[in-house]
């Protein structure tokens, strides 16, 4: 089976959570700082680092890794 890539065209901004500590009730990792459970999608990386440095936001860029994609066929499951 082969990944698909449908949403490999966005850039996303992570909010790195700075206190992560441990449910007392449940045991979950669990925090107040609501910044973590935020995403910000963007079209390009020009318009995410925009965004960052508007807003004050220390940012780091993580370049995707360039894919190889293999073609692969179901009937080379028999060919061996």
């Amino acid at each position: 089976m082969q990944s698909g890539i449908k949403k490999f065209d966005k850039w996303v901004v992570e909010f790195i959570t700075e206190d992560p500590s441990k449910n007392p009730l449940m045991g979950w990792e669990s925090s107040t700082d609501t910044y973590s459970e935020l995403n910000l999608e963007f079209r390009s990386k020009d318009l995410a680092i925009d965004y960052a440095k508007k807003n004050n936001i220390d940012f780091e860029v993580v370049e995707p890794k360039k894919r190889r994609i293999t073609k692969k066929s179901y009937a080379d499951n028999f060919i061996k």
